[in-house]
């Protein structure tokens, strides 16, 4: 299993950026798909961006056009560009990773609280 470690969460006012970085503990060439999720309070976890080996890219649609997920495959790690931060991007988030049998693992979440 591969263990991922967040960072990069916090609290930054409405219009703000933020970055959160996953790192993964083995190469992330032996991984298929990365992508992050977010899971605000009452609510269900929900899908926020993947990206795939074949470089594919996939986005929420309240997030399409703020956020750009990318990768480094030197640093085994995996980004979340966050811009134009709105209170309702408000939530946990997690990095999750699948790798080409299909196994998923997950973080252990890193908040992130946009409020002025």
């Amino acid at each position: 299993q591969v263990q991922l470690v967040e960072s990069g969460g916090g609290l930054v006012q409405p219009g703000g950026s933020l970055r959160l970085s996953c790192e993964t503990s083995r190469s992330i060439a032996s991984i298929n798909a990365m992508g992050w999720y977010r899971q605000a309070p009452g609510k269900q976890r929900e899908l926020v961006a993947v990206t795939t080996s074949g470089g594919s890219t996939t986005y929420a649609v309240s997030v399409k056009g703020r956020f750009t997920i990318s990768r480094d495959n030197a640093k085994n790690t995996v980004y979340l560009q966050m811009n134009s931060l709105k209170p309702e991007d408000t939530a946990v988030y997690y990095c999750k990773t699948v790798d080409y049998r299909q196994n998923a693992s997950w973080g252990q979440g890193t908040q992130v609280t946009v409020s002025s």
